[in-house]
Parts: C-alpha cells; sequence; structure tokens
C-alpha cells in the first residue's frame, strides 16, 4: 500500500510540475508513491477538440494516451516500480530539456517509437514496448484507472489527481503550480494543501493562472535567483 498515489498524463506540464513537487516532499518524509494513470484524450473523448481546443491539443492529448499504452505494457512486465522511472524520463524529455513549437506535428511526435525507442534504452527497458503504442487494447485498462481517479475527486478536473494515504485517506485534483518550490517550501505547501483537503467541508480555492509552468520546453525557466529566463531570446526579467 503507497502512502500517495499520483495519477498522470505524461503530456501535461502541470501534472509534471506537480510530480516534480511530489518527488521532493517524497524524499524528505519517505513516502512511497504509486504512479498510476489518468488519461487526458479519454477525458475529453466526448469533446469536439477542433472547436474546443487549438490544434496541437488533440495531438498532444493522443500522444499522451499512446504513452500510456506503452507504460501499460512497461507495468505488466515490469512492475508498478518501473513506472515512477518511466514517467521521469518521459517528463524530462518533453517539458525539461528544449522549446518544443507550438504545432500539432512536434507534440504528436512524442507519441512515437521514435521519440520512446531512446527512453526505453536510457531505462535499460527492452523497446518493444513501443509496439504497445499502437495498442488500443490497453485503452480499456487506462480507462479504468482514469474513471477510479475520478471517482476520488468527481469529474470536472483534470491532471494530475493525488490520493494521500489511500484508500481511507483525501484526494484531490492538482495543486496546479506553475513553478518549483525550493525543499523548505515543497513541505509547508504540501502540509497546507493536505490540512485543506482533510477538512471535509473544503472544496475549492482558485485564482487565475499568472505565469506559464517554468519549464524549458515551454520556453520559460525559474532560475536560482529569481530571474526569468527566456529560452526563445535570451532576453532577462525581474519577476514581479
Amino acid at each position: 500500500m503507497s502512502d500517495i498515489d499520483f495519477y498522470f498524463d505524461p503530456v501535461c506540464p502541470f501534472a509534471w510540475m506537480t510530480s516534480k513537487w511530489v518527488r521532493k516532499v517524497q524524499a524528505q518524509r519517505e513516502y512511497t508513491v504509486d504512479w498510476r494513470f489518468i488519461s487526458l484524450r479519454l477525458l475529453n473523448s466526448h469533446i469536439d477538440y477542433d472547436a474546443h481546443f487549438p490544434p496541437e491539443y488533440e495531438a498532444g492529448h493522443t500522444a499522451g494516451l499512446r504513452l500510456l499504452r506503452a507504460a501499460a505494457d512497461v507495468r505488466r512486465e515490469h512492475g508498478s516500480a518501473a513506472i515512477g522511472p518511466l514517467y521521469h524520463a518521459l517528463g524530462t524529455h518533453i517539458f525539461d530539456t528544449e522549446v518544443v513549437p507550438d504545432d500539432a506535428a512536434s507534440h504528436g511526435h512524442r507519441g512515437t517509437a521514435e521519440f520512446l525507442g531512446p527512453i526505453l534504452e536510457e531505462l535499460g527497458l527492452p523497446t518493444h514496448h513501443t509496439a504497445a503504442l499502437d495498442d488500443s487494447s490497453f485503452d480499456e485498462e487506462i480507462r479504468t484507472e482514469t474513471d477510479q481517479a475520478l471517482s476520488l475527486t468527481g469529474k470536472d478536473v483534470g491532471t494530475p489527481i493525488i490520493a494521500f494515504e489511500p484508500p481511507d485517506g483525501v484526494a484531490f485534483f492538482g495543486p496546479v503550480i506553475s513553478r518549483l518550490p525550493s525543499d523548505e517550501e515543497a513541505v509547508q505547501l504540501w502540509d497546507n494543501v493536505i490540512g485543506l483537503a482533510r477538512f471535509s467541508g473544503f472544496a475549492e480555492m482558485k485564482r487565475s493562472l499568472r505565469e506559464l509552468p517554468q519549464l524549458k520546453a515551454l520556453g520559460v525557466q525559474e532560475d536560482e535567483v529569481g530571474v526569468q529566463q527566456d529560452w526563445h531570446g535570451g532576453s532577462r526579467r525581474q519577476k514581479k
């Protein structure tokens, strides 16, 4: 039994940022984390992508589903312990390496064998798992896990979903954070979030998103002195 169940879609930048925060908390509190699946493509299967999203979203979400198929194949063969390192490697290559052009082709590339194969090799995993990218038979397993995540929070949410002390503890969507806290801030934020979630009458606290997630792939990163680096042009501007 894990201390934390973390439901992720590998192409969601906010899930990735939250996962990096959770890993900081995990290291300091010695929590065990079970990395589980939730698919944005399946969550939005009833939505007309052309009418509701920018063009690259459908390609990106589909790539996420394809990567989750491969992750499910890895889990069947190597166990759930393999998913944490796999998600870490996927997120690093997707979000923390280079600026990604904002077009459907670049987002769709993430769901290809050309993208996944080297990552599997990097982890010492067999590259035959790339065959699962096209195997829709894994979708039922991913949908079941997605439904499990939504049963903890209700349906009007996205990724990630976190369950703490399952099955009888608390669960919530998010939190949505745009930058990685320090080690000290990480545990403070965790305790505050869990404190809110433990109050049975608490449902929501929200404010408008103020900045892009501080990730290289999105063109911005927060450095150690609080100055935002623009990875497109190299310019710097002091955060307000």
